[in-house]
């Protein structure tokens, strides 16, 4: 039985080989029947390409070229006040060309609030207020509601019941954080063109409000421009002798006695060379790197 199996299959096979070769195998016909359509379309190679590969393209290739910002920038001095443009000054484009955070400076206002709160509130308790702790009148018998010590917070001139005591509204922020919110408001300043710079020893001739007023009108800073704040390094007598009749047109202070409200609060800055620089290098603790003692 296995013999004539054998013989069969042998005879197949024969067939099989003798079939001519433009005839297709009739068994991938069966078990794999070819597709009506290919997926794949053939086409000719350009002549002029080549898949060569080239070894110059490595050293004419460059990288893409990013908008980074520039490492400084140029402002413009002035002479107050006359306001004549006298040269170009550079500096750090992380020092007044940061991008605007109004979560840091919003962070940094309310920080400034809270640490200028005097927090002197003071009541007294009944046990602070004076006179004698007696019983005022007897439990019973007096047919009167029962009352304790005349300084109870019920009577009239008696303590108070949880009232305010002196306290520390201060609250806290980095100091780096901090930094960063005094250059932001200093860069959206700049960004905006509201930081005018002038150069050291700015001061007028005449201690007059009507000669400050006057130069305002001229520079469009006065109240109906949104006022100015001038900041120099030191005193100056006749400035702050005329704010004090003009102070409806702005507000004069030393670089120590601004904060990051002040930059905010103004419609424009206009602040000493040398102030400026003392405000920068007083507020880059986040710049300059850390030294670790070994």
């Amino acid at each position: 039985m296995a013999s004539k199996s054998l013989q069969s299959f042998s005879r197949s096979l024969r067939a099989i080989r003798a079939l001519p070769l433009g005839v297709k195998d009739p068994l991938a016909q069966c078990l794999a029947p070819r597709l009506s359509r290919s997926m794949a379309t053939e086409t000719t190679m350009p002549s002029n390409l080549t898949q060569e590969f080239n070894p110059s393209f490595l050293e004419t290739a460059a990288d893409p070229i990013y908008s980074l910002p520039e490492p400084t920038i140029l402002t413009t001095i002035y002479k107050f006040p006359t306001m004549e443009p006298l040269r170009f000054e550079s500096y750090d484009s992380k020092h007044l060309h940061l991008p605007l955070r109004r979560d840091i400076l919003h962070r940094a206002v309310i920080f400034e609030g809270d640490a200028t709160r005097q927090g002197t509130a003071s009541t007294k308790t009944r046990y602070e207020v004076h006179g004698s702790h007696r019983k005022v009148r007897r439990q019973k018998g007096t047919g009167k509601a029962r009352l304790g010590t005349a300084q109870s917070p019920m009577l009239k001139g008696g303590g108070k019941s949880f009232g305010p005591h002196p306290r520390d509204f201060a609250t806290g922020l980095p100091r780096k954080m901090y930094d960063l919110a005094w250059r932001t408001a200093l860069s959206w300043r700049y960004r905006r063109g509201e930081l005018i710079i002038c150069e050291d020893g700015m001061d007028i001739e005449f201690p007059k409000g009507r000669f400050i007023k006057r130069i305002f009108s001229h520079n469009h800073w006065g109240q109906e421009d949104g006022r100015t704040l001038v900041i120099t390094n030191s005193a100056r007598e006749n400035l702050s002798t005329a704010f004090e009749t003009a102070g409806e047109h702005g507000r004069f202070q030393m670089a120590h006695e601004v904060d990051v409200k002040d930059l905010l609060e103004l419609g424009r800055v206009v602040i000493e060379k040398g102030a400026l620089e003392q405000l920068l290098s007083e507020h880059q603790s986040d710049l300059v790197p850390k030294i670790r003692s070994v």
